[in-house]
């Protein structure tokens, strides 16, 4: 058996000012041709189709195309709701999906029966496990008390063991927090203080465990239960990740080894540091000047006017950073203007995240001409 483990597509995720759907289409043509390569049996989704309950409708118009161009692969498709998603909304035409190969887990139910796929050597099991709050939880297994996020995913585990004979091959697809893993600035907490932590015991008994919520590609207690990462680099903090998917074949005794498969995106998502004049300079980054990126500024005195003149060079600039800027040594009126400009690009991406809506081309102009004035008039000051 031979199936892609992914997770955390995020459809409709707004990076910064940049709806993000024009790069996820991109990277999900090179997933498809990746299958085209592998041939695999099934594709996984470990959670978080998209990035919030209630998606744009670029964003599912995207879902939809990728699922028929899988189903005319052949290739068939197993998916559960994240904390991102919303599981009744994600659920819509289960029954109807199976036919064309789809499978899918959206709410928390007591009894969701395992999905079984056949290879050579007989029948694997797939547990999708969606994501399950504790409150969920104890309503749909008319629990007494609240468990806890690790009691919580027990009961589901138990559910879903409870319904794959003994001595079968088995798999869980799960959207949790397991405890140790590497986390990101882009993913969103499921509670505060840890108590959201889950232990990878909890999967001991499958052959492999396809996770999804952390945006790492990493491994979560053992070889065979891993993270494969988001599909794209969604912060700045994930520089340094590779994003991909991973391969997984199972043999007939349920030896379970994995392939890592990176995937090229349209924009890389970079860091650049140097001083003003070095960033100016022609040929002092050989990479492409317009990947998604965030300037380090290492002058120690102020740089007027930076951002507009970064802006000529990376024309997709998110953000710049001052660590070497001591305030104590800047005039009154320079502290304000830092201070100034970097609370205007804040509420920018504030502005955008909240009203969750796609600007058009003309209102972002817009909205970074009021920007750059308010900055020309912080600097007058």
């Amino acid at each position: 058996m031979r199936f892609i483990h992914t997770a955390d597509w995020h459809l409709g995720k707004l990076f910064g000012q940049r709806h993000m759907t024009e790069d996820q289409a991109y990277v999900l043509d090179e997933l498809i041709a990746l299958c085209d390569d592998l041939r695999p049996d099934a594709l996984v989704i470990a959670g978080d189709i998209y990035d919030r309950a209630i998606p744009p409708p670029e964003a599912v118009a995207l879902f939809s195309e990728t699922l028929a161009k899988l189903a005319l692969r052949g290739v068939k498709v197993l998916f559960i709701a994240g904390n991102h998603d919303s599981a009744v909304r994600l659920g819509f035409g289960a029954e109807l999906l199976r036919a064309s190969g789809v499978y899918l887990a959206g709410m928390v139910r007591a009894a969701e029966p395992p999905v079984v796929l056949s290879d050579d050597y007989g029948d694997i099991y797939f547990s999708l496990i969606p994501y399950g709050d504790p409150p969920h939880v104890k309503d749909a297994f008319a629990l007494e008390t609240m468990p806890s996020f690790d009691a919580a995913l027990g009961v589901q585990i138990a559910a879903a063991r409870a319904q794959i004979p003994a001595g079968a091959r088995s798999v869980a697809v799960a959207h949790a927090f397991v405890i140790g893993g590497q986390t990101s600035e882009s993913e969103h907490a499921l509670s505060v203080g840890g108590s959201d932590q889950v232990g990878a015991e909890n999967f001991a008994t499958y052959d492999y465990t396809a996770l999804g919520h952390l945006h790492a590609p990493q491994r979560a207690g053992a070889e065979h239960i891993r993270y494969s990462g988001s599909l794209l680099k969604y912060s700045f903090d994930e520089v340094r990740q590779k994003k991909g998917a991973e391969l997984v074949e199972i043999d007939g005794a349920g030896a379970a080894s994995h392939t890592f498969y990176p995937l090229t995106p349209r924009h890389d998502v970079r860091i650049v540091s140097g001083l003003m004049n070095e960033l100016m300079a022609e040929g002092f980054d050989p990479l492409p000047h317009d990947d998604y990126i965030c300037v380090e500024l290492l002058d120690s005195d102020a740089v007027l006017a930076a951002h507009e003149k970064l802006r000529h060079i990376y024309p997709n600039l998110f953000s710049i950073t001052r660590p070497n800027v001591n305030m104590g040594r800047l005039s009154s009126n320079e502290r304000i203007y830092e201070r100034g400009k970097s609370e205007l690009h804040l509420f920018a991406e504030f502005f955008a995240d909240v009203t969750r809506e796609k600007l058009s081309a003309e209102e972002e102009h817009a909205l970074i001409r009021v920007i750059d004035g308010l900055e020309k008039e912080a600097r007058e000051a």
